[in-house]
C-alpha cells in the first residue's frame, strides 16, 4: 500500500520548456543586477560562497562568481549554490507577475484526489525547496502548496543518487516499499527502485525503450491503490 508519493517536478508535473526557456532565461539575465543589488543579503552571501568552493575559488570576487554561475547556467550544473540563487531570482518574477508556475492538466486532480485518500504528497526537484514552493505557491492553478507535506532538493543528495533516497524515506517516516516516486528520467527511478521504492515513469512524449520501469503518460493513468 503506497502511504506516500514523491514527484518531480521537471518533465513530470510541468513542462520542461516552461523551466528552459521561460525560468532559466529569466534567471541569467537578472543575475548580475540581483547579485549587485543583494549580495551583502545573508541568504545570497551564503550562497555565493557555496558556489566559489564548489569552483574551487574561494577568494573570487562578485565579477568572477557572476562569471562563474553563467558557466554553470550554460552545463546545467545542480549546484546547489546556483540553484538556491535562482530562486531568488524567480521569486521576484513570480511576485511581479511575469509568469505562473506551469502545470499539465492532468496534475491538481490527480494530486487532490490522492491527499483526499490520506497520501502524502512529497516533491523531490534539483531546484531548491525555495523554487519548488514558488513555483506551487504561484502555479497556473493558485496556489497549491497545502497539499504538499514536504519538499526535498539536492541537500539530500543528488537525485540519481541512491543515498538520496534513503534519507528521504527516512525524514518522511515510511517504509521505502510504501513510498511511490515519479519522475520522467529513468535514471533517477534506478535509484529510487535500488533504495527498494516503488517507481512510476511520466513521458509526455515517446516511450523509454532503455527504462525497465512502467510508463504513463499522464497522472490519471496513476492508481496507487493498485501499486
Amino acid at each position: 500500500m503506497i502511504r506516500a508519493i514523491v514527484t518531480d517536478i521537471e518533465g513530470t508535473t510541468s513542462d520542461i520548456r516552461f523551466v528552459h526557456n521561460i525560468l532559466f532565461p529569466y534567471a541569467r539575465q537578472h543575475l548580475a543586477s540581483f547579485l549587485r543589488e543583494n549580495a551583502h543579503q545573508p541568504d545570497v552571501a551564503a550562497a555565493l560562497q557555496s558556489v566559489r568552493e564548489e569552483a574551487g575559488q574561494p577568494q573570487a570576487d562578485l565579477a568572477a562568481v557572476t562569471e562563474i554561475l553563467l558557466g554553470f547556467m550554460d552545463q546545467d550544473r545542480k549546484s546547489t549554490g546556483l540553484k538556491a540563487l535562482q530562486g531568488m531570482i524567480w521569486r521576484d518574477g513570480y511576485l511581479n507577475g511575469s509568469f505562473t508556475g506551469h502545470l499539465y492538466p492532468d496534475v491538481l486532480p490527480a494530486l487532490s484526489r490522492w491527499k483526499a485518500q490520506g497520501i502524502e504528497l512529497y516533491v523531490y526537484s534539483s531546484g531548491s525547496v525555495a523554487a519548488q514552493k514558488l513555483l506551487f505557491g504561484y502555479s497556473d492553478e493558485g496556489d497549491i502548496t497545502d497539499l504538499f507535506s514536504g519538499y526535498f532538493d539536492t541537500h539530500v543528495g543528488a537525485k540519481r543518487e541512491v543515498a538520496a533516497y534513503r534519507a528521504i524515506a527516512a525524514e518522511i517516516g515510511q517504509p521505502a516499499e510504501q513510498l511511490l516516486f515519479l519522475s520522467d528520467i529513468h535514471q533517477e527511478l534506478d535509484a529510487a527502485a535500488e533504495a527498494g521504492w516503488q517507481t512510476l515513469q511520466l513521458l509526455r512524449g515517446d516511450a523509454d525503450g532503455e527504462s525497465r520501469h512502467r510508463q504513463v503518460t499522464d497522472f490519471s493513468q496513476i492508481n496507487p491503490e493498485s501499486i
